[in-house]
């Protein structure tokens, strides 16, 4: 018969790949998928059933009722001006999906944190899992995920928890919804046109990592069949830099200092212009790099996407206007 897997937030970036994974996985077989938006969703797969379901209020336990594992997913980003809704859905939802899936005697949870619940550290190395996962105090998305890691060492002598700590997550597909998530009304479309930037704005010393949909999905079909519990830095090569970045529109990269851009970046986040807080903008240059090798070890896994064919994706999509399957979410915040 194969697993019974239940995914909360099934409709979201990863969620998408992830039911697409274990659509051609024999060891699974059925896919309970949980979510806020299900409606005029069709992603056209036979082991794949729908069905609208809240963290923070649903009957939970119920919904896990004789599942052999749990992929939590479902995470809040907007509407970041309300903490209160994001804590409720992100920390309090998390820890009510933790308790269901005790209550109903799941075997195996797989918890989708983050490179952004980590302390900040190095960007001249890469970091492995014994970092501390005590987040950027100023960053609302931080906190959260590093309380997510809280809540997994609580529930960890109830529940085999394995906890993913994905660097930035991109796929052609979500391109718009990502855009509405983070930059808001302040970040056309045209400017991933090629050739139509001289400069691109950059933050000095900022380097990040990232890592394509597909290929996160596929650690965590891995994560569900292997015995490994703890955690796993997921992230591909190379380390992403302006020079990376400016390539794709055939500029220049011009660098910032990060208070300049934080004190614009807040001033539109006030004025409801920039979807996204200014936490991210220091999250993003506190994060540390982060090392794959033991998702590589363990998990047995690999991208098959480089982080710049990754961003290369990501910015066709912009160009393009790429909606994914998901109803849209509203353009502000």
């Amino acid at each position: 018969m194969g697993l019974r897997v239940v995914i909360t937030g099934a409709t979201g970036n990863v969620g998408t790949a992830l039911v697409r994974a274990l659509e051609t996985d024999d060891g699974v077989g059925e896919v309970l998928g949980l979510a806020r938006r299900v409606r005029g969703v069709d992603l056209g797969l036979a082991k794949l059933r729908l069905h609208h379901a809240d963290v923070s209020e649903s009957d939970l336990a119920a919904l896990f009722d004789g599942a052999d594992a749990v992929v939590h997913l479902a995470w809040a980003l907007q509407p970041a001006h309300d903490r209160a809704s994001l804590h409720r859905t992100n920390v309090i939802g998390s820890e009510r999906v933790l308790e269901a899936a005790a209550a109903a005697g799941v075997g195996r949870v797989v918890v989708a944190s983050s490179v952004g619940a980590y302390a900040p550290g190095p960007k001249d190395r890469l970091v492995g899992e014994d970092w501390p996962v005590t987040g950027v105090p100023t960053s609302t998305y931080s906190r959260d995920k590093a309380a997510l890691e809280q809540l997994c060492d609580r529930f960890g002598d109830r529940l085999r928890i394995t906890r993913l700590r994905p660097a930035l997550i991109f796929q052609r597909s979500s391109a718009m919804e990502q855009r509405r998530l983070f930059a808001g009304r302040l970040l056309p479309t045209s400017p991933w046109h090629r050739r139509l930037w001289p400069v691109v704005p950059w933050l000095r010393g900022l380097r990040f990592q990232a890592v394509h949909a597909d290929d996160v999905a596929e650690a965590y079909r891995r994560a569900l069949h292997a015995d490994a519990v703890g955690a796993f830095n997921i992230a591909a090569d190379p380390v992403i830099s302006g020079a990376e970045v400016a390539s794709l529109v055939h500029a220049r990269p011009v660098q910032l200092p990060a208070t300049v851009a934080r004190a614009a970046h807040a001033a539109g986040f006030r004025l409801h212009l920039i979807a996204s807080e200014p936490g991210w903008l220091d999250l993003a240059c506190a994060s540390p790099l982060i090392s794959a090798e033991r998702a590589r070890a363990v998990l047995g896994w690999a991208p098959r996407h480089s982080s710049t064919a990754t961003l290369q994706e990501l910015a066709g999509g912009l160009r393009e206007r790429v909606e994914g399957p998901t109803p849209a979410l509203a353009a502000t915040s």
